[in-house]
């Protein structure tokens, strides 16, 4: 959780189905790729328009990630690709041609790209610290920028009914578009269906091959990008689940390995030489990427919450799981129907004002409400019930306290039947809020990947530090290296090891 992250409470909270709909309407344009007549669901200045609104919902739940020259660097490789594009082609509208183009770095460990429409592309530092060279993120970009240019979304809203989701139901202790359920439930309607939105698989290939085309009309080697594919074929086999990331939804990591290097070859033949892999300058721009989640933003240990930055610290109930998102830490039973949301209330001047502003809400009816006291700090606690959409009554405890010139707020809710069995967890997450003194926990540090010239020729797995921070495996960064396990690796290769 950031330090700057609001309490916004109406979507989590209510457990609510929420019909998320953008109001399309069909229309019948020209494709900027093919330049047939096609269905679509919005005009080009919708999509425009829709993409800029969800634009900063996507910055405010992700974060950019804090390095302005990587940030440049992967702009203006977007830039670059963007030039062969169909969006800037002769043949291309005008409204096409003069449409900008944004390219971003997100925050997040997830393995990810995604494109919003109108021109918004995004990559993870997660994705960058997977990738090896240019080619490979060339590949990725072209992909991105090929899903705006194809108009992917619009023409899935022509065809799609989005119908009514579970958003808590649906999504809590899972991930949608590197999306935890707390996230989604916090978006607008509009951002929410573009992040549930599932492209077809030949609207995915369409996109593949056309990520290859204008990789290889800017002569980079795009069959590098099949190693990406195999590395994501390899987390998910890992993970013995489906990638969890957009990237789910796209064709089998295993069936792009082999057509990657096919449709470049095809390009090849064409005449487009592909001899720039940009090995070296990608590594140095990724040296130092932070990896994996930030600690310094919060982390659990041995059933504690820890937050470093804002020097904190509460207990996770035994059995609840737990998601640290920007905006939110989101606990939960093995259920998921006993929940805890942990935010900061960026609109209230005391925990009193927090917990009052909260049970007046519509819908909201107050059991009682107290004043208390929680470690020598202010707080305030109110217990309120609210109808759920199938006719049950949900129970909610809500508490806030006052610490270090922040309020801090505790949203916890069950069913009104199983509130009995919870409540003294969700108390006693309250009750066990208190200040940070460990200095051990307030120095931590995040893992970031840095750039090491072999001094051996050894099995990569004899490369490796014998002790590797924030419960790192060796397997984990053989796939980050794009190598086996025990595959030899000469002296003298550059790998990326992380250090704390």
């Amino acid at each position: 959780m950031k330090q700057d992250s609001l309490f916004r409470t109406p979507y989590v909270l209510l457990l609510l189905i929420s019909t998320l709909a953008l109001q399309a309407c069909v229309t019948i344009q020209t494709s900027p790729v093919s330049g047939n007549k096609r269905v679509y669901g919005y005009s080009w200045d919708q999509e425009v328009n829709i993409g800029r609104d969800s634009d900063s919902e996507i910055i405010a739940q992700y974060g950019l990630y804090d390095d302005e020259e990587l940030a440049k660097y992967v702009d203006n490789l977007g830039q670059e690709l963007l030039e062969v594009s169909h969006m800037r082609r002769e043949s291309a509208e005008q409204k096409y041609k003069d449409t900008q183009f944004t390219f971003r770095v997100l925050s997040s460990p997830v393995v990810n790209a995604f494109a919003l429409p109108g021109g918004y592309v995004y990559v993870t530092r997660g994705l960058l610290s997977h990738l090896n060279n240019e080619a490979q993120l060339a590949v990725v970009l072209g992909h991105e920028i090929a899903h705006v240019a194809a108009r992917h979304a619009s023409q899935r809203a022509a065809e799609q009914q989005v119908g009514q989701i579970l958003i808590m139901g649906g999504a809590i202790g899972g991930q949608l578009a590197g999306l935890d359920g707390g996230q989604i439930a916090q978006l607008s309607s509009q951002t929410a269906q573009l992040m549930f939105l599932q492209y077809g698989r030949d609207d995915e290939r369409e996109s593949d091959a056309l990520g290859v085309e204008y990789s290889a009309m800017k002569n980079y080697e795009a069959a590098e990008g099949a190693a990406f594919f195999t590395s994501l074929k390899r987390i998910q086999e890992k993970a013995g689940v489906s990638i969890p990331s957009h990237l789910s939804s796209h064709p089998d990591p295993g069936e792009r390995e082999q057509t990657i290097p096919r449709l470049a070859a095809e390009w090849e033949q064409e005449g487009y030489t592909q001899n720039k892999v940009g090995e070296e300058q990608f590594m140095r721009m990724i040296d130092g990427i932070m990896y994996g989640d930030n600690p310094r933003e919060g982390f659990e240990e041995d059933g504690i919450f820890y937050h470093p930055d804002l020097a904190f610290q509460f207990p996770v109930p035994d059995g609840f799981s737990l998601v640290n998102q920007p905006s939110a830490v989101i606990m939960f039973n093995s259920e998921q129907n006993a929940i805890t949301q942990f935010s900061i209330d960026g609109q209230q001047a005391s925990a009193q004002a927090s917990v009052q502003s909260f049970l007046g809400q519509e819908g909201i009816t107050t059991i009682s409400q107290t004043a208390l006291s929680v470690n020598g700090l202010d707080g305030y606690q109110g217990v309120a019930t609210t109808p759920a959409q199938d006719g049950s009554t949900i129970q909610l405890l809500v508490s806030s306290v006052t610490f270090k010139g922040k309020v801090y707020s505790f949203l916890s809710y069950t069913s009104a039947a199983q509130y009995p069995t919870y409540e003294n967890e969700f108390k006693g997450i309250v009750s066990g809020f208190e200040q940070l003194f460990d200095q051990e926990k307030l120095d931590v540090q995040p893992v970031r990947l840095k750039l090491v010239k072999t001094t051996k020729t050894a099995p990569f797995s004899l490369q490796l530090p014998d002790k590797l921070p924030m419960g790192l495996t060796k397997e984990e960064l053989a796939i980050v290296n794009q190598v086996q396990m025990d595959e030899l690796i000469e002296a003298g290769r550059t790998l990326k090891i992380p250090v704390q």
